[in-house]
């Protein structure tokens, strides 16, 4: 048992990078952007080159897992990132192109890695998937809360420069951790799959149930993030204060995630009854976070982040679950399609309300997709890994 965990560290380290490397990344030329002479369209468009790569590559790099297998897909796109991230830190971070290239590349490496990891940990931990993806979540959790921050305080000490060579010490060093303690896993045979096959699979409720329930929480996480700080400013809260709630959220996401994992492999949470709830509690949480000052904008923290924790291991334990034979990358890396969807459509639907009308009311907006999303998932019954 203590080898089998040995072996599922490095791929917790992978994505802690992913997760400390998009958002380390995303705060500090948000925070730094005019500084590097960004217009507000050009940095729009440099953060949104690392979210595209993945929203195309990862169904492509997960299907490549299975046919080449999940380990060497894992090393390749760990290198790839640490190059692209020694490359940006040899052109100084300065340059809009260069910034822009290396972002693109760290998606890319990132879209190959992170499914070839949530796969890899399905196939290391039988009897106990719920368990392990319920650490993996929690370690991705970390990495996006400690990136603004650690990203921050390095960007500080020594431009953007300093932090993109963090970055490619750091996927260098996940990359030759898992050479050496991930084994070599045979890709399994598979029969050959028809692009309707993949249509009738992917209608599956195993599928895109757990999927449904992962866009939505994750699009609750990505929402709330971003428009809880800006409706506590709106309500006279200092910086300090709707930083430390979204600190909350995190440290809720981190803390739930390995408790649901438990509660999988000993059968104590049904899948249905998991996700719906998970949904739930996010749904309710944007509501929440329409209430001015501090008791909502707490509880709000509080439930998004709660509800995100139960839901993604549950969801990725589902879908390992339910995957076929020879398929597990491909359905990983179909999932985190719908997943990267949520990121992007959360945060879209919330800024166009709010536009139009205030930050609570894009809050209320997507509470109310998000409750329907809730109905959905509870309205089919997914049986519980085991």
């Amino acid at each position: 048992m203590t080898e089998n965990r040995a072996r599922l560290w490095p791929l917790y380290a992978a994505g802690f990078t992913t997760a400390f490397g998009a958002h380390g990344i995303a705060a500090s030329l948000g925070a730094r952007g005019a500084g590097h002479g960004l217009s507000l369209w050009t940095l729009g468009v440099v953060l949104a080159l690392y979210d595209g790569a993945e929203i195309v590559l990862k169904p492509v790099f997960g299907a490549l897992s299975d046919r080449v297998g999940a380990r060497p897909v894992l090393l390749g796109g760990l290198v790839a990132f640490a190059l692209a991230s020694l490359v940006a830190a040899l052109a100084g971070g300065q340059d809009t192109a260069t910034l822009a290239l290396a972002r693109l590349a760290q998606g890319a490496g990132a879209s190959a890695f992170s499914p070839a990891a949530s796969a890899m940990v399905a196939v290391l931990s039988p009897g106990r998937t719920g368990r392990a993806f319920g650490s993996y979540g929690a370690y991705k959790s970390v990495g996006y809360a400690l990136g603004p921050l650690l990203g921050g305080v390095v960007v500080w000490l020594g431009g953007l420069t300093a932090l993109f060579v963090v970055l490619a010490v750091l996927a260098g060093v996940v990359a030759l951790w898992a050479a050496v303690a991930v084994p070599v896993v045979t890709p399994a045979p598979k029969q050959r799959q028809t692009l309707l096959g993949l249509a009738r699979r992917l209608a599956e409720p195993g599928f895109w149930r757990p999927t449904l329930a992962l866009a939505a929480t994750t699009a609750a996480v990505s929402a709330a993030v971003g428009f809880l700080p800006v409706h506590g400013r709106e309500a006279g809260l200092s910086a300090l204060v709707t930083g430390a709630a979204v600190s909350v959220l995190a440290a809720c996401t981190a803390l739930v995630q390995p408790w649901t994992g438990r509660s999988v492999d000993r059968g104590r949470l049904p899948a249905a009854a998991g996700l719906g709830i998970g949904v739930s509690l996010a749904g309710a949480g944007l509501a929440a976070g329409a209430i001015p000052g501090l008791p909502g904008l707490l509880v709000a923290a509080v439930l998004v982040g709660s509800g995100a924790g139960l839901a993604t291991p549950l969801g990725f334990a589902t879908l390992a679950a339910h995957a076929p034979e020879g398929r597990l990358g491909q359905t990983m890396g179909a999932a985190e399609l719908g997943r990267e969807a949520g990121d992007a459509g959360g945060p879209l639907l919330v800024g166009a309300v709010a536009t139009a009308a205030s930050p609570a009311a894009g809050m209320v907006a997507l509470a109310v997709l998000t409750g329907i999303a809730a109905v959905i998932t509870f309205s089919t019954t997914t049986t519980a890994p085991s």
